[in-house]
């Protein structure tokens, strides 16, 4: 029978030093949440590896179908291990990665893979950019040795640099660490490309040492024509976004930004553009200038050439929280998304999941909801109409009181309908940056 592999590029899974952590003092740990597609329950296997591509451990599980499970990996590795993670599945499977720092100070949420490129594209990494610091890890998922080099392409501050090229064994994975790289400058605000002769996967986490939050996003293996952000927001309880778009085509291109409707009041944004040569980004930040009134909605990105964007959602006054996520080509978008993680009530946890009708017409969508691992509370589903290019937007602790639920969800669109759908971790009780945002999978 043939298996299918989640690959977690994400490598900081139990209690890790690395070397920028070191100087900042955060201790970094990670778990993951592992979701069955199928209609029947999936026998997994989960290899660790060492960074220099042993295997840490193996252990071999079961998923129940359309459900989901949690793990933590100081469970199966010794403290300090510092690696990568594959995980094999007989049934389809898709699996989300917890980050965090200093627990309860900073946390992140990143998804899986299910395959790699020879090229990754970074949208945005800095270094001493009012504080913040970008790291990431790339993971070889090629069969050999893989020669790894990293171009560093500069905004309107610093200088490109190219690092030399490093060898990452199969399914191990290798950190890059900006903080250490005096090379980019006192202040560096750009993105990177990252090029392999096998094919690799990269995740990114983006650390604030003076507001204090962590923002993480995947490497991208390739662009499109067209962006679609499901959530955007200005002056929402003091949320706000800003989004990175990086033309990774061969020639110049503008951008053309448009946005949706609004669900938090009467204000329309007016559209926006930029011009990027190839490889080069730029920011679009929801506060000042045009956004002096609460928006919540979305947006739709257009270019001649092949771009791809990042959304960080943050709130610097009271409680810094701070999150990321990476928008979606709508050509890939389906009927049916997932979210591999969905709770309420579960340690001050809940989840709220913003779904974009991506498509050219109107459709119905229809929300399920999965087992639920920690309790008898079974949620009831959810239905809605988007108009294309909106977005329906679900908080679970608005919806579900104190039930405590941890689980997963399924949303369907009608026939021919074109979705997609990130998922927000949040828990405001905790003094630090527990908000984390990962993307729903198509299927």
């Amino acid at each position: 029978m043939k298996r299918l592999a989640v690959l977690l590029a994400l490598a900081l899974l139990a209690s890790v030093l690395v070397p920028a952590a070191a100087a900042q003092g955060i201790t970094w740990t990670t778990g993951f949440q592992v979701q069955c597609l199928a209609s029947t329950a999936a026998t997994t296997t989960i290899t660790y590896y060492n960074q220099d591509g042993t295997v840490a451990a193996s252990a071999t599980d079961s998923v129940p179908a359309m459900g989901s499970k949690t793990y933590f990996p100081l469970s199966a590795v010794s403290d300090g291990f510092n690696g990568s993670v594959v995980i094999s599945s007989d049934q389809p499977v898709v699996a989300i990665a917890n980050t965090l720092g200093n627990y309860p100070q900073y946390g992140a949420s990143t998804e899986g893979f299910t395959s790699g490129a020879s090229s990754m594209s970074l949208p945005l990494i800095m270094r001493g950019n009012s504080g913040y610091y970008t790291w990431f890890n790339v993971q070889n998922v090629g069969t050999t040795a893989a020669s790894v080099s990293v171009e560093y392409v500069a905004g309107s501050d610093g200088s490109d640099y190219s690092a030399a090229a490093v060898s990452i064994q199969p399914s191990a994975a290798h950190t890059f660490d900006q903080r250490d790289m005096t090379q980019l400058g006192t202040k560096f605000i750009g993105s990177a490309v990252v090029t392999s002769d096998q094919p690799v996967v990269a995740t990114v986490m983006q650390v604030g040492e003076t507001y204090k939050n962590l923002m993480g996003y995947n490497g991208f293996t390739g662009g499109s024509t067209s962006v679609s952000l499901p959530l955007v927001m200005a002056n929402n309880s003091g949320y706000y976004t800003g989004f990175q778009v990086q033309n990774v085509g061969s020639s110049s291109t503008t951008v053309n930004i448009t946005y949706g409707g609004n669900l938090a009041g009467s204000f329309a944004p007016s559209a926006e553009s930029a011009t990027l040569a190839p490889d080069e980004s730029a920011t679009f930040i929801q506060s000042g200038g045009q956004w002096t009134q609460p928006y919540v909605g979305s947006a739709t990105l257009s270019a001649s050439q092949d771009i791809v964007a990042i959304v960080n959602q943050v709130k610097l006054t009271g409680t810094v929280v701070g999150t990321a996520y990476n928008g979606f080509d709508p050509s890939a978008a389906t009927d049916k998304v997932s979210g591999p993680l969905i709770m309420n009530a579960n340690s001050g946890f809940y989840t709220g999941f913003q779904v974009m009708n991506v498509g050219s017409a109107s459709t119905t969508i229809t929300v399920a909801y999965g087992p639920n691992t920690a309790g008898s509370y079974a949620p009831a589903g959810e239905t809605a109409t988007l108009a294309a290019g909106n977005s329906y937007n679900s908080i679970q602790a608005s919806n579900w009181g104190s039930n405590k639920y941890v689980g997963s969800a399924s949303v369907t669109a009608g026939s021919g309908g074109q979705i997609v759908m990130i998922v927000n971790q949040v828990n405001p009780g905790l003094a630090g940056d527990q908000f984390m945002t990962y993307g729903g999978f198509n299927y």
